[in-house]
């Protein structure tokens, strides 16, 4: 009897955990039931209550930002919570022309439709920009090391690779920002022979340069640093864009060809 009393109490708490666990989830689920009812109200644009600033518009199933770099979102209503994303936002309240929320740090977020034709012209024509550099980027120089003649010459080639950046706006919600990659290409001669030519992406750093960090950044630049015994040196910069997060890599060049990398700072 009191073996049966010990086994009934494991698996009451055990189910108790498992409530308390399924409870504190804040996950969005795929086969959550959404109400189409509280999407229709959200539909049209929305101003922040104090600034009567465009905040964003609801079409459809998707959100709109009126600014040039925020790539639209798709959205969701459920259990009374905004869902954009991974992220969810409990609803405070809602009806045709008010809306409430609370955004990631807690605070209420207001807004009210907007009744004015003219803010619609925040969204006419409004492409979301990529941000990124447009145009190849080169360097060259010559340098001498025991009475050799050494020509180094590095590209930086931008490319069609998406970086996205999440980032939160003024209301509070979660964005994404869209910018392009650089592959970057080395080039060594010793007169006029070739000792190295490689390009380079972001990838090949990981073993430096963490991976969930790498997803969000950006090869930036290649720059020349010196030349000794050991070959020429160049650092590599790693950085997630328009924040001050950067990976400084040396990749060192030697003169039989061969290329290492360390890194020298975070």
């Amino acid at each position: 009897m009191r073996i049966r009393n010990i086994i009934f109490t494991v698996v009451c708490l055990l189910l108790l955990a498992s409530c308390k666990q399924q409870s504190n989830t804040t996950e969005v689920r795929a086969d959550e039931v959404e109400s189409a009812e509280a999407k229709a109200l959200l539909q049209g644009i929305w101003i922040e209550d104090e600034t009567q600033e465009v905040a964003f518009r609801a079409e459809g199933d998707t959100i709109y930002y009126p600014d040039s770099t925020s790539q639209p979102a798709y959205f969701r209503i459920v259990d009374d919570s905004l869902c954009l994303g991974p992220n969810r936002y409990p609803i405070v309240k809602q009806s045709a022309y008010v809306f409430w929320f609370q955004n990631q740090t807690g605070d209420l977020r207001k807004f009210v439709k907007s009744e004015t034709e003219d803010d619609t012209i925040a969204f006419v024509h409004r492409q979301p920009e990529i941000l990124t550099v447009t145009e190849v980027i080169k360097m060259d120089s010559v340098v001498f090391f025991g009475g050799e003649r050494y020509h180094w010459y590095v590209a930086v080639n931008p490319t069609k690779y998406k970086v996205v950046k999440t980032t939160y706006n003024s209301e509070g919600l979660g964005v994404e920002n869209v910018y392009y990659d650089n592959i970057i290409h080395i080039s060594l001669y010793r007169g006029a022979d070739c000792l190295y030519s490689r390009d380079f992406n972001k990838q090949m750093y990981a073993a430096d340069v963490p991976q969930e960090f790498l997803d969000q950044a950006i090869l930036g630049n290649m720059q020349y640093d010196h030349i000794d015994a050991r070959g020429v040196h160049f650092d590599a910069t790693l950085c997630i864009p328009d924040g001050a997060s950067c990976y400084l890599v040396e990749t060192l060049i030697s003169f039989d060809g061969q290329m290492t990398m360390k890194l020298l700072e975070y």
